[in-house]
């Protein structure tokens, strides 16, 4: 081999070296924005009320207001059932008082339904989904006769969304929800005792006299007590009988999840949950620990009217996140916005104020209950004309690769790289904040006007451990991401 050949040779490793690296890349570009493109960012409002129940407008109506509006998705949760029953003791089940306002099973599930089927025809460009708002139990204190009658917790609401069936809804595991057989069961003891009594009393029916007297009050009186036992209930549980901790609610997920609907937590921090109602109280308080007492559910309100306390750092949802991090929560809950919409300018905001924004494979029903189950969206409040776009918010390692977005869950091999850019629909000089969250710690503060790209390596590598990165808006409007999971590799 020559001299020159010798000394050309390194020249050529190095060539084919630099080769290598621009096709990785050119590559990983390329994988990345793949990636990136792979969804589509589509608006939509969650918890609408129509005139199927307390709403001001009818569902096409709804769906005009939204489209005008500029959003693509809208979930429709009417009311389920809103009834409230008290009886008097002993024959509670007979001798009550029932209220009951429109609602889905009062109106009719398949009117419901068909109903926005007709309107979808009408509106291809838009994503109409039904749901429901339920208030799956409560319970009585105090006495009718006392003035001081209280219907604890009536107000825990839960959204389901995309049940399909007229069953499914009729079918709902809560109070005062119609006829079914499926907790025959509970009545049953009851139920023998009464037809043993039955029976006796028809045997003193056959003497006279006193006996035959006493064996019609017997008869009666066992026909009444069948009847009292409510055999055909549509809960297993009933308002008498106090306080019945997360049992309802997880019954209720439960069935929701069986039929392939998803369920969020409403309102968890309400403020308007303890009043007057005419001559009885209702009593709601604040719960937002039934994010970490409860399970089976999909998400919760992480934005709505009320000031919201769970999402700060360290707080219920990043204890509830981190428990899924941890193994001990069999998966982790997302975060949405609500909208408790009933009328424009009610309780002074206006259809639109809060948006969710899904990141979409596909603009369609099913795409958007996968982003919902699968945590490909994000929170917002504020004026709809001013919207602020999360246009990105991924977690890659610092030497490049895949990026991770909401919902995701990646594995690196080296320090995590956070890439968040934010841009307004209308350009302001006020300041926003934004917070990066790691698994409950606030890791960094930042502030700027809009538009506004971040990047920022944070310097934590905990091989085998899993975490998991989120960020929220403050300025301009509120805005808040669902996590996105990161494994170190061990």
């Amino acid at each position: 081999m020559t001299e020159s050949a010798i000394l050309q040779r390194p020249r050529l490793f190095k060539r084919v070296a630099l080769g290598i690296i621009f096709v990785m890349v050119f590559f990983t570009i390329c994988v990345t924005k793949s990636f990136c493109a792979e969804y589509q960012q589509v608006s939509g409002l969650i918890d609408l009320r129509s005139t199927f129940s307390d709403g001001a407008y009818d569902i096409e109506t709804l769906v005009k207001m939204a489209k005008d509006r500029g959003f693509k998705v809208l979930v429709i949760n009417d009311h389920d059932r809103v009834a409230m029953e008290y009886g008097v003791p002993p024959f509670r089940n007979i001798l009550r008082k029932r209220v009951e306002l429109p609602s889905i099973n009062k109106n009719g599930a398949k009117a419901y339904l068909d109903l926005i089927r007709e309107v979808q025809k009408k509106y291809p460009d838009m994503v109409i989904i039904p749901g429901s708002e339920t208030a799956a139990f409560y319970y009585w204190t105090g006495s009718y006769f006392e003035k001081n009658l209280t219907a604890h917790n009536h107000e825990r609401r839960i959204l389901t969304i995309g049940m399909e069936t007229p069953e499914d809804y009729e079918n709902l595991p809560i109070l005062h929800n119609g006829f079914s057989t499926k907790y025959i069961g509970i009545a049953v003891p009851g139920i023998l005792f009464s037809l043993i009594s039955f029976g006796f009393a028809l045997l003193l029916v056959k003497w006279r006299g006193f006996y035959r007297i006493a064996g019609i009050i017997i008869a009666l009186l066992s026909v009444v007590c069948i009847i009292n036992s409510n055999p055909f209930r549509s809960s297993p549980f009933d308002q008498y009988h106090g306080d019945q901790g997360m049992a309802p609610y997880r019954l209720l997920t439960d069935y929701v999840n069986s039929r392939g609907g998803l369920t969020f937590w409403n309102y968890p921090e309400t403020k308007s949950g303890i009043r007057k109602l005419g001559p009885i109280m209702v009593d709601t308080p604040s719960h937002p620990e039934v994010l970490e007492e409860s399970g089976g559910y999909t998400g919760f309100a992480a934005l709505y009217g009320d000031n919201i306390t769970v999402t700060e750092p360290g707080n219920i949802w990043d204890r509830v996140l981190t428990a899924y991090c941890n193994g001990t929560r069999s998966r982790p809950v997302w975060g949405i916005s609500t909208a408790d919409f009933h009328e424009e300018g009610g309780a002074g905001e206006k259809l639109g104020d809060f948006p969710t924004v899904f990141l979409l494979r596909e603009k369609s029903r099913k795409g958007v209950l996968e982003a919902l189950r699968n945590g490909k969206m994000y929170a917002c409040q504020g004026n709809y004309l001013r919207g602020v776009r999360l246009d990105e918010f991924s977690v890659c390692s610092s030497d490049g690769g895949i990026k991770g977005i909401s919902g995701d869950e990646i594995v690196l091999k080296g320090n995590p790289k956070i890439n968040i850019s934010l841009l307004a629909a209308e350009a302001s000089k006020n300041k926003v904040k934004i917070r990066l969250i790691r698994s409950g710690e606030l890791i960094k503060i930042f502030e700027g006007t809009l538009p506004l790209h971040i990047e920022y390596e944070d310097k934590c590598f905990w091989p085998g451990e899993k975490v998991f990165y989120r960020m929220d808006m403050h300025g301009c409007g509120t805005l808040v991401s669902n996590p996105v999971f990161v494994k170190f590799e061990g």
